[in-house]
């Protein structure tokens, strides 16, 4: 009997679980309680029809051949999403802009002392990879972007090449004035590299990927396992994409036959040096014959040598050409219109250009975003329809550094700022964990979707299984938060994809989806992301392509669907605050630093402990900062606060609004991100217009939250970071101001 009672209470206490899930499920950020049953059967239904097959099929043909920007089988593809798209009953076009994209004509590194060697500069290919054989309109590695140059110069290895490295090598008395660096790929986007060598003046930058990094110090190398082989290369962009995306010849203005461009040599964001990738094979025999200092500990690699800094004895030629060609950049564009407000557009995209194959990056992403679409349209057949108008698009040219997508905000600028509700953004997918980010005001709507979506693995909502991670392994506030708080954080937005221009130029709420973690490998930006290495190493079985289009594709009804539109600010509210607090933390930190380092030098403390034999370390003296007023910051961050609550409280009374209302309501919500926007932009790059998200200076993925705070406070700019407390204390209160009217609304 004690069984059966103990049975019962089970099956009971799981069925309550169940149901109380099931409540949980229909509430809906934006939605009634009859509405989010609507919904919740729509997406039941989307769910349906989504197909992993179909995604395979879609993958093979679209890498069966290169498809770089302007080539002949990027417009193939873009073609074949063209009839797909139209076939499914979207009002689909090729929307067409003219682009500057270099590819190379001469490419040459060679060791001319102490000893002879030529780099091959090429990739082997494997009888286990279909498409590495190919060699017609394959791209070599080279970096797109680089200025011309015949240099030959003695080397210098310059770790990582960032900020902090030519700092040590300062401390160390190396110059790299006159020389060309070798620096290893990581640690920062890859056109920081040569643009800090360059202002250090490096008249060469040669960039390799170490083993340590991706290849075998990680596991098998390809074909065996998924990490970079000793030929692989890193192939990319090295425009100054942290000063503007998109053709570097029209920065602010779309590239078309009749706009004037810029000249390249007078192109402010091209860069000022030449700079090539090369494989770790090529590396080695560089690295082996430069003498000098040993690195440091935390510069090594997995190379089989011992790692010496220069200058010299090993000196290099490195010789480079480019054709600077003006290319057609085919933008996919499909719209379903509307029924009740077509003139409130819900952006998807996703790029379909790709360095070589472009299996990973972008292709896994572009399908799942056409399995989304198709889906769709047959949601449109059973007679249903979006209440706002649903915009598909899949760029061209992301990968030279995001030109079919900045092309496309600048050329229809006026339009997206009165039209444009959100833009969701995919690149790249793989097998393991949701990844999210975004504008916070989209927080806790991203949450509610990952709640929602089941993960293929593990059988668990995708939401709790990256809790599930934090817990796990994330930095001890992380953990704490992943327990305590009802929401999961999301990221900031840098940069390197094509949310850039909608959110940072325009201030448009955007979102970054896709899952990994579970899928690393050493093939990005190579000949090696083929197919064969995705269906091996990533997500052969597409099951997370089918996340992602679940994710995504909720994401896009919701928005499509929703009564209010989902935004909430509470959470944008307390990261700000984080954001906030951690920037007066840096400043706290670096002026205490400072201080302790003066105080040693003044004692002679490094003198006293510096090693005779070992070269002297050229130590100065550091600035220390000042005490700045962030009173302003504070007094917005309490405004902003209290608009938060009162808007919370004034939508929790679920009053039923009037068509008018509503549509003045959702109206000022899908505009207020725009008041995070200062139009004079971020100093030395004023097409950087958020206040609050921005690429790093000096990161250029990599994001800044309250950069012109952050990143004076790191270069020991005070007057600039007392402007920027002021600049986003403004832009802050107007935003504020934007949620008490939408508060008063409601009311």
């Amino acid at each position: 009997m004690q069984h059966i009672l103990k049975k019962a209470f089970i099956h009971i206490f799981l069925l309550t679980l169940a149901l109380a899930s099931n409540l949980q499920a229909q509430q809906l950020l934006g939605f009634g309680a009859d509405a989010a049953k609507k919904e919740i059967d729509l997406e039941a239904a989307f769910d349906k029809q989504l197909q992993a097959n179909n995604m395979k099929e879609w993958m093979k043909l679209m890498t069966a051949y290169p498809h770089q920007v302007g080539s002949a089988y990027g417009l193939k593809n873009a073609l074949f999403l063209k009839d797909k798209l139209t076939s499914w009953g979207f009002d689909t076009k090729i929307d067409t802009v003219q682009v500057l994209f270099p590819t190379p004509k001469v490419r040459v590194v060679e060791l001319t002392e102490p000893t002879k060697f030529k780099a091959s500069l090429m990739e082997k290919p494997f009888k286990e990879d279909a498409t590495s054989a190919q060699t017609k309109d394959v791209l070599p590695p080279y970096h797109a972007y680089s200025a011309n140059g015949d240099v030959t110069a003695e080397l210098v290895f310059v770790n990582y090449g960032i900020p902090d490295d030519y700092e040590e090598l300062g401390r160390m008395g190396i110059d790299v004035k006159g020389k060309i660096v070798i620096a290893k790929y990581g640690n920062s986007w890859r056109g920081i590299k040569p643009k800090v060598a360059y202002e250090h003046g490096a008249i060469g930058c040669i960039i390799y990927s170490d083993p340590k990094e991706d290849g075998y110090f990680q596991g098998d190398v390809y074909p065996k396992g998924p990490y970079k082989n000793e030929t692989g290369a890193q192939r990319g962009s090295v425009v100054d994409l942290p000063q503007a995306p998109g053709d570097p010849l029209t920065n602010g203005f779309y590239a078309s036959a009749e706009n004037k461009r810029l000249t390249v040599e007078k192109a402010p964001a091209m860069m000022k040096i030449p700079v090539l990738p090369i494989s770790y094979a090529d590396a080695l025999p560089l690295l082996k014959a430069l003498g000098g200092q040993v690195a440091p500990a935390a510069w090594r690699g997995a190379l089989p040598i011992t790692y010496h800094i220069g200058p010299g004895p090993a000196k290099v030629h490195l010789k480079l050409e480019f054709n600077f060609d003006i290319v057609p950049c085919y933008n996919v564009i499909a719209i379903l219109k509307g029924s009740e407000f077509p003139d409130q557009w819900i952006i998807r995209g996703n790029h379909h250009d790709a360095w070589v194959f472009g299996a990973a990056d972008p292709v896994s992403g572009a399908v799942a975003e056409l399995e989304e679409a198709r889906a769709l349209g047959e949601l449109v057949k059973t007679g249903w329809k979006p209440k706002r108008s649903i915009v598909y698009c899949w760029w061209d040219g992301e990968e030279p550094g995001l030109l079919g997508s900045t092309e496309w905000v600048e050329k229809y600028k006026t339009l997206l700022n009165e039209k444009a509700v959100v833009y969701i953004n995919s690149d790249g997918n793989g097998r393991g964990y949701l990844g999210m980010g975004g504008s916070h005001t989209l927080e806790k709507f991203i949450n509610q979707v990952g709640r929602d979506v089941v993960d293929p693995e593990k059988g668990t909502s995708v939401l709790d299984r990256l809790r599930s991670r934090t817990i796990v392994s994330g930095n001890p506030v992380a953990k704490q938060e992943a327990r305590s708080r009802s929401d999961l954080r999301i990221s900031a937005l840098g940069s390197g994809s094509d949310y850039t221009p909608f959110i940072q130029h325009l201030g448009i709420a955007s979102l970054n989806l896709g899952y990994g973690g579970e899928d690393s490998g050493g093939d990005y930006h190579s000949i090696f992301d083929s197919y064969d290495d995705y269906i091996r190493f990533k997500d052969g079985d597409f099951a997370y392509g089918v996340a992602l289009a679940k994710t995504a594709g909720r994401s896009v009804l919701r928005f499509a669907n929703a009564e209010i539109l989902p935004f909430e600010f509470g959470n944008f509210s307390n990261t700000v605050q984080m954001y906030a607090t951690d920037v007066k933390k840096q400043l706290e930190t670096a002026r205490a630093a400072a201080e302790e380092h003066n105080k040693l030098l003044s004692e002679g403390r490094f003198e006293a402990v510096a090693d005779p034999k070992e070269p002297k370390q050229n130590i100065t003296a550091k600035p220390v900062a000042p005490y700045l007023n962030f009173a302003p910051l504070d007094n917005a961050l309490t405004r902003l606060q209290e608009s938060a609550n009162a808007f919370a409280a004034a939508t929790a009374k679920n009053e039923k609004l009037s068509a008018e209302k509503l549509d003045q309501l959702n109206q000022i919500l899908y505009k207020t991100e725009r008041y995070l926007i200062n139009q004079e932009g971020l100093p030395k790059r004023p097409w950087y217009k958020h206040q609050i998200y921005a690429p790093g200076f000096y990161t250029g993925y990599g994001v800044k939250t309250l950069p012109m705070i952050r990143e004076a406070i790191e270069q020991n700019n005070w007057a600039e970071a007392e402007q920027g407390i002021a600049k986003i204390s403004e832009v802050l209160k107007n935003f504020a101001g934007e949620i008490d009217k939408a508060a008063g609304v409601v009311k």
